[in-house]
C-alpha cells in the first residue's frame, strides 16, 4: 500500500498531506513516524497523532553560512529529481489528475525494476 496524491498548486502543503495520508489509515500497521517542514505544523500535527502516528517537524539549518544537507530534508526532492528524469513528467501534459497520478505511478515502477534489476 502506497499513498499518492495529484492536487491543485493552491492547497498547501499541511492539506496535500492529508489527501496523500486519508487512504492509508488502517491499511499502514508499521508506520510510526512522518517527516515535514516547519509549513506541515499545526492541524497536520494533531491529525497525525490522532491516527497513533508521530510527526517529526524538520527545522531549517539556523546557521545561514553556506548550503548544509539536512538529514530527511532533501529526501523528497531528491525523488521529484528522479521523475523529472522522465520526459512524461518533465513538463505537466496530462489533462486529468489521475492520468498524471498513473505516470507517477509508472515512473516509480520503472525506477524500483531498475533497481532491482540493473540493465547490463
Amino acid at each position: 500500500m502506497h499513498g499518492l496524491a495529484v492536487h491543485p498548486a493552491n492547497i498547501q502543503d499541511r492539506d496535500g498531506a492529508k489527501l496523500v495520508l486519508a487512504p492509508l489509515v488502517g491499511h499502514l500497521t508499521r508506520l510510526e513516524r512522518l517527516w515535514a517542514d516547519g509549513g506541515s505544523a499545526g492541524q497536520l500535527e494533531t491529525w497525525v497523532a490522532e491516527q497513533g502516528w508521530t510527526l517529526e517537524i524538520v527545522s531549517k539549518d539556523p546557521t545561514p553560512a553556506g548550503f548544509r544537507v539536512l538529514p530527511k530534508r532533501w529526501i523528497i526532492e531528491r525523488t521529484f529529481a528522479w521523475l523529472g528524469k522522465c520526459r512524461r513528467l518533465s513538463k505537466d501534459y496530462e489533462q486529468l489528475m489521475a492520468s498524471s497520478e498513473a505516470m507517477i505511478r509508472l515512473a516509480l515502477i520503472g525506477l524500483m525494476l531498475r533497481r532491482l534489476r540493473p540493465l547490463p
